[in-house]
């Protein structure tokens, strides 16, 4: 097992709805994310997943709880916690007003690199993502599948250490699909965690060391694609989880998870 990367540990989150009513998007969640490993998590719409997401990328507070990064939390070390991130949203955020050249040139500085060092990443993303045609084209210029390959390449300037993947891959043809895949799954040769959520559950049974299944706010099962088909006799991932999706409460789906 690679070293342990964060640990999270009892993260809730709680939103005021109107009425005064609350929501409870996280309950507790504990796991741990490790070096190199590529996490999917899985769930239904509004159970969680990006509220995860958001608050590891720490674009949310947490309610409760706590994430550990290198022996401390990391709400005592936010700013240099933030600078081994490299997170790709689900909607696109792109200024409009700046090239992707340019676009890219202001999150690299922003991450601290030097201009010299923004301008050489930059080529080598570019060339990686085969986006050297459309530096200097403006995002409304561009297409759905080149606008989501820039954000991948964003995420990715300042070489995190840990990249946050919020549906990278939807809307987009299957052909930009898989070539997105073998990029994701380079990452692990650096040694750079992924944190991956989708809807797509191909992508995640390929993508995937561990899958990470969320219902209601609790994490309901974390294992690795082949130990899940097994263990529900099942021959993909999609099976697996329609059948947890049809009984999200069966007792083999609450063995929580913390590894």
């Amino acid at each position: 097992m690679s070293e342990s990367l964060l640990e999270i540990q009892k993260i809730s989150k709680t939103f005021s709805l109107k009425k005064k009513k609350v929501k409870e998007a996280l309950k507790e969640i504990s796991l741990s994310l490790y070096e190199g490993e590529v996490l999917g998590l899985l769930g239904v719409n509004g159970a969680g997943k990006t509220t995860l997401a958001s608050i590891l990328a720490a674009l949310h507070p947490k309610s409760s709880g706590d994430i550990i990064w290198n022996g401390k939390s990391i709400y005592d070390n936010l700013l240099p916690y933030r600078a081994i991130i490299g997170y790709c949203p689900q909607h696109p955020n792109i200024e409009g007003e700046l090239t992707l050249g340019e676009n890219l040139l202001f999150s690299g500085r922003c991450y601290g690199l030097s201009r010299q060092e923004t301008e050489a990443r930059i080529d080598e993303l570019a060339k990686e993502f085969k986006l050297e045609a459309y530096l200097d084209a403006k995002v409304r210029q561009v297409s759905g599948g080149y606008k989501q390959r820039f954000l991948i390449a964003r995420a990715l300037m300042h070489k995190p250490k840990l990249v946050i993947l919020d549906e990278p891959t939807v809307g987009l043809d299957s052909h930009i699909r898989r070539e997105l895949w073998e990029v994701i799954k380079s990452l692990k040769d650096t040694g750079t965690a992924v944190v991956l959520t989708t809807h797509y559950l191909d992508e995640a049974e390929y993508l995937s060391d561990r899958i990470c299944l969320i219902h209601d706010g609790t994490i309901r099962a974390v294992d690795t694609p082949d130990n899940l088909k097994k263990k529900h006799k099942k021959n993909n991932l999609e099976e697996v989880f329609l059948q947890f999706v049809d009984d999200p409460d069966a007792e083999i789906f609450n063995s929580g998870g913390t590894k």
